[in-house]
C-alpha cells in the first residue's frame, strides 16, 4: 500500500490527499507534526532531506515535492487522468498549476511565515498583509488566466486536472488568512464546483484524523 507521510495544514500534502482520492488509492498516512519540529529530525530527514511534507512511498521508491508525486501517480495507476492527453492542454495545466505552487505559495508557507516572525520581527498582523499581498498577486494572475477560454467547469475544461488540486488547497490558506477571495469570482467558481467532490471534501484539512490535535 501507499504511504504517505502528511500534514493537515500541508497544502502540499493537501494536494496529494485528493490526487490520490480521485484516483480511488488505498494509501496510509503517516503523520508530520510540522508544529514540533519532527520534519527537521530522525526518522524524518532520512526519508525526506529536504524536511518538507509530502512524502510518498511505494515500496522502495521515495517521492518528494507534490507535483512530481501526482505526475508519477498520474502515469502509474488507474483511475481518472489529471493531466490531459493533448501537449497544449498539459502545458497550460501545468501553467495553472505551477503559479500556485511555484508562486504564490512558496512565498506564504509556514517556513516562510516562521522566519519572517523569529527572525525579522514581524507580528501577526504584518504576517497577514504579507501573506495577502502575494497571494492577492498570484491569484488575480490566476483569474486573468482563466480567461483564456481553456476554462470549463474546472480550470481545465470540464474534467478535473491537476490545476484544480492545486488551486483548491491555497483557496482554503488564503481564506485561513482572510483573503478577499471573493474578488477572483472565476476562481471561486471552479473552488466550489470542486468541493462538491468528496475527493476534495475528504482531503480538506478538518477532515483529517489529526486535525483534532491541534484543538
Amino acid at each position: 500500500m501507499l504511504k504517505l507521510y502528511t500534514y493537515f495544514r500541508s497544502s502540499a500534502a493537501f494536494r496529494v490527499r485528493i490526487a490520490l482520492n480521485l484516483k480511488g488509492l488505498p494509501w496510509e498516512p503517516e503523520v508530520i507534526w510540522l508544529p514540533e519540529g519532527e520534519h527537521r529530525g530522525e526518522p524524518y530527514i532520512d526519508v525526506n532531506p529536504q524536511a518538507l511534507v509530502p512524502t510518498l512511498v511505494d515500496g522502495s521508491l521515495r517521492l518528494n515535492q507534490s507535483l512530481a508525486i501526482i505526475e508519477y501517480l498520474d502515469e502509474t495507476r488507474p483511475g481518472p487522468k489529471l493531466l490531459p492527453a493533448d501537449p497544449a492542454g498539459r502545458a497550460r495545466v501545468r501553467s495553472l498549476s505551477m503559479l500556485v505552487a511555484a508562486e504564490i505559495h512558496p512565498l506564504n508557507n509556514l517556513r516562510v511565515l516562521k522566519y519572517l516572525k523569529r527572525e525579522l520581527g514581524q507580528d501577526e498582523a504584518q504576517l497577514g498583509v504579507w501573506y495577502r499581498h502575494w497571494c492577492d498577486e498570484g491569484l488575480a494572475a490566476f483569474e486573468r488566466q482563466l480567461e483564456d477560454g481553456g476554462a470549463g467547469r474546472y480550470c481545465h475544461g470540464d474534467a478535473v486536472t491537476m490545476a484544480d488540486v492545486c488551486l483548491v488547497p491555497q483557496i482554503f490558506n488564503a481564506r485561513r488568512y482572510e483573503t478577499k477571495v471573493e474578488r477572483y469570482p472565476r476562481t471561486m467558481k471552479i473552488f466550489d464546483e470542486c468541493m462538491r467532490l468528496e475527493a476534495f471534501k475528504r482531503a480538506e484539512p478538518s477532515a483529517q484524523p489529526e486535525a483534532a490535535r491541534a484543538g
